[in-house]
């Protein structure tokens, strides 16, 4: 069932299914760790914690969520093992709320924007391989669905395949792609890009970055660069640093993240590949940890299939029989 109301059902289905492994693994381990047990005890809380640390939930988040449920155990003083599921939903989904949440906003069914600023600015960053450039392209597509004017900034200069397979993006959707081709400058990219979209009245500008996995001095500069030059024409851009984060990858989102977050000034977060995995639990954990909101998931192929982030029907999805 949806917990507020907001997702559609077809969303819904392609959030439950997207996270269908993650949820079997979860759940099977979860059912051999009380087999035999009639109430949660030291025994259970170990397979539980090994059980979240095992599906990337992450050591840090794992502690943090056990201590909850010990606490909830030693005050009910009997806790019965049917009442697991209840209780660590109702924790991991507590934890969701404090951290992930944007200013006052409530979980969002729709990709808005926030007034005040056009051309709205993302800046988005990653490594490659992780989805980055399909992820624009599909943000394109979802903002451009909903009446609203894109341009996108082919900023991944050093890998010729991203500056073409952008420029197959804005073909498809329908959107401006300013590209000045492979080795070229690209806050030259993201200055023209944020020219072209204030001439136009764009309500929106996505720009592409390398996603090499240089030094963290060669990778602030580079963005340090291109956040200042943008800035020559839009003060206050960028609006917006979206790092992609490839959920399957499980610990290693969290390496990244840890890297990228030196280097620049994350504000969102897309965790993308969460379908076709058992690794699920990393949004849990990289939420919690790194304070920063999960704006947008990837749960499959279809561009329906990149979801703004609702908390709650994440975890619903997450526990769901």
């Amino acid at each position: 069932m949806a917990l507020f109301g907001l997702f559609s059902k077809e969303k819904k289905e392609t959030l439950d299914k997207g996270l269908e492994r993650t949820k079997d693994s979860f759940f099977s381990k979860l059912g051999r760790a009380v087999v035999g047990k009639s109430t949660v005890d030291e025994d259970v809380l170990d397979e539980v914690e090994n059980i979240l640390i095992s599906s990337d939930v992450g050591v840090e988040t794992t502690v943090k969520i056990i201590r909850r449920v010990e606490e909830r155990v030693a005050r009910d003083k009997y806790v019965s093992t049917d009442e697991l599921d209840r209780i660590l939903r109702e924790e991991i989904a507590g934890l969701l709320s404090e951290t992930n949440t944007e200013g006052n906003q409530p979980d969002r069914d729709d990709f808005d924007l926030p007034a005040g600023k056009k051309p709205y600015v993302i800046m988005v960053v990653g490594v490659n391989g992780v989805g980055k450039t399909t992820t624009i392209g599909k943000l394109a597509a979802q903002f451009h669905k909903r009446g609203k004017k894109v341009v996108l900034g082919a900023g991944d200069t050093f890998r010729a395949a991203a500056v073409d397979q952008l420029i197959l993006w804005g073909n498809r959707v329908g959107v401006p792609v300013i590209s000045h081709g492979m080795n070229t400058d690209p806050s030259a990219v993201a200055f023209d890009a944020v020219k072209k979209a204030t001439e136009i009245g764009a309500d929106v500008v996505i720009i592409d970055t390398a996603g090499r996995l240089h030094t963290k001095v060669n990778l602030m500069n580079e963005l340090t660069k291109i956040k200042r030059v943008m800035q020559k024409f839009t003060p206050d851009a960028p609006h917006e640093v979206l790092l992609v984060l490839d959920g399957s990858t499980g610990q290693n989102a969290f390496i990244q993240a840890t890297e990228f977050t030196k280097a620049t000034e994350v504000t969102a977060l897309a965790i993308t590949k969460l379908d076709g995995t058992a690794k699920g639990g990393v949004v849990i954990g990289i939420s919690d940890q790194f304070k920063i909101p999960v704006k947008y998931i990837g749960v499959g192929e279809k561009i329906d299939d990149l979801q703004t982030f609702n908390k709650m029907e994440f975890v619903d999805s997450f526990f769901k029989k």
